[in-house]
């Protein structure tokens, strides 16, 4: 019979929403362990993997508290002034930018493989949490005193709490029988890096053509990170194209906004498919980040809400130790539960109807989107609020 080996929180999954979890714990000196398949090389050098995360100012604060924001290089961090939605080729816009903000920026973009760097290392130092990588989680279960975990090297782990966040397509959540509402969007997510001959000035661009998307995210000096979202039959061919080819494309569909292009390094592709947890906790067990939602990419929430997430669990059990309380009792996981549902429900269900409006290629539903751009454009109290949902709800 394998030994057990005990602990106070058991975290499955070292990405993002895991390391930043484990950071919001670790001064309270729990015994905490994360599982994850990577290495720990991996986890220490992330390779670039194309994504550039854009985080509002709530996040960066929850990033300063933790000692995360200070692992981020600074020549990474880079300020969004003004966000531009096009609808097709058409030059008319709907904008947003910080005038009407006590803020010079409306977030600011980090590349995803940076975020991950500095998770680590903000966890790194802390001697009460460990990382038990190159390693995979076989069995997830939980009863009334304790969750267990089967890893694949036979060894068990037992824990008051188990937290998974190992991705939306958790194995972990499976194994707890915690179903899903799936949005497969059909389409696949191409992540590049370009440079231009013109200045970016700090703005963003949002382009919803036929059937497919483009958004241009700016990056420190001449270049910005590009998201092409295409139907899954097109993607493969666009992947596939000649370096020239390719750019000559973006140029195309850009105009000269931001004068030759061409492309840097690696195109990386990514299907999307959006998922919502029926619930994110049961017995001992709660889910987190992408587990419990993963988003579309195009409000550009997902890392957000999933760091949001962690620290409103972590404070959930700060209040359970400092009543001396239970941290896996079902009141502090209720607590987590409706507060972490309140700020994703209408962010989700919201990001997939805009997807499904700006992604109909009828004719009445491009005629409908044009028109809508001109009116939203003359709402303030519509803008106020988009501006809101971009920055945080500090701004």
């Amino acid at each position: 019979m394998p030994k057990k080996n005990s602990h106070d929180v058991i975290i499955i999954g070292a990405g993002p929403a895991g390391l930043s979890f484990a950071r919001a714990l670790a001064d309270t000196g729990l015994k905490i362990c994360l599982i994850e398949k990577q290495t720990i090389a991996t986890l220490a050098n992330p390779p670039l993997d194309g994504r550039d995360i854009a985080l509002t100012h709530d996040s960066i604060s929850l990033m300063k508290q933790t000692g995360m924001f200070d692992h981020l290089p600074k020549n990474e961090i880079s300020p969004i002034r003004e966000a531009r939605v096009f609808s097709g080729g058409s030059s008319y816009f709907l904008g947003f930018d910080t005038k009407q903000m006590n803020k010079n920026a409306l977030g600011f973009f980090v590349p995803n493989n940076e975020i991950r760097r500095a998770s680590y290392r903000a966890v790194k130092p802390f001697k009460n949490v460990t990382i038990k990588d190159n390693i995979t989680v076989k069995k997830t279960t939980t009863d009334d005193a304790r969750g267990t975990v089967h890893l694949s090297n036979g060894e068990i782990l037992t824990a008051s709490l188990i937290v998974a966040a190992d991705s939306r397509f958790s194995g972990a959540r499976a194994q707890m029988g915690i179903p899903v509402t799936t949005k497969d969007f059909g389409r696949v997510a191409i992540v590049c890096r370009m440079a231009h001959t013109k200045p970016h000035d700090q703005i963003t661009y949002e382009c919803f053509f036929d059937s497919w998307t483009m958004a241009v995210l700016p990056l420190q000096g001449d270049k910005s990170s590009l998201v092409l979202t295409l139907p899954a039959e097109e993607a493969e061919a666009v992947m596939a194209m000649a370096p020239a080819a390719f750019n000559n494309r973006i140029m195309q569909n850009l105009g000269d906004r931001l004068g030759k292009m061409k492309l840097i390094g690696e195109r990386h592709s990514y299907p999307l498919v959006a998922v919502y947890a029926s619930h994110f906790t049961s017995k001992r067990f709660a889910l987190m980040g992408d587990a419990a939602v993963g988003m579309h990419p195009v409000t550009a929430h997902g890392y957000n809400l999933g760091l949001a997430g962690a620290h409103v669990l972590a404070n959930e059990i700060r209040k359970a130790l400092s009543l001396g309380l239970d941290i896996g009792d079902a009141t502090v996981l209720d607590a987590y539960s409706r507060t972490h549902r309140r700020a994703s429900a209408f962010l989700y269900y919201g990001t997939n109807a805009l997807v499904n409006v700006y992604t109909d290629n009828r004719p009445v539903a491009l005629a409908l989107r044009a028109i809508g751009l001109r009116i939203a454009n003359h709402l303030p109290p519509f803008k106020r609020y988009v501006t809101k949902q971009l920055t945080g709800k500090a701004a």
